[in-house]
């Protein structure tokens, strides 16, 4: 693979998350590899809110069109990476996920939060399919 310069986010110098190319380093072509887990190169989208989606049946065209500062190219690739190396990105999203949980966990949503959400749910329920 031929070497290039990671790039956190192509918008900026460094990635909402902080990082700055000396960060990260290149996964696979159309992926890189950073502390978080591996994002979309160039990008600030981690791969693994794109890999749920198709593990769920989503076409790439349909996850495309959820993270419109993505090229279908860009997508492709990424999931070309999951498919090749679907154990390491297994088990670094199931990492990422059991992050999360704990941080959801000692941080939890105080009741008017909750009472907001919920409201907002039966709001939008009607429009649902």
């Amino acid at each position: 693979m031929r070497a290039r310069t990671a790039k956190p986010c192509s918008r900026a110098s460094t990635s909402d998350d902080g990082y700055t190319a000396k960060d990260i380093s290149i996964a696979g072509e159309g992926v890189e590899r950073r502390e978080s887990g591996f994002h979309i190169a160039g990008s600030c989208v981690p791969i693994d809110r794109a890999i749920w989606q198709y593990r769920n049946g989503e076409d790439p065209e349909a996850i495309r069109s959820q993270y419109p500062t993505l090229t279908l190219e860009e997508l492709n690739e990424a999931i070309a990476f999951y498919q090749r190396q679907r154990e390491e990105v297994d088990q670094t999203m199931e990492e990422r996920r059991r992050a999360e949980d704990a941080y959801t966990a000692a941080n939890p949503n105080s009741a008017e939060v909750k009472e907001e959400f919920e409201r907002m749910r039966r709001q939008i329920a009607p429009w649902r399919i």
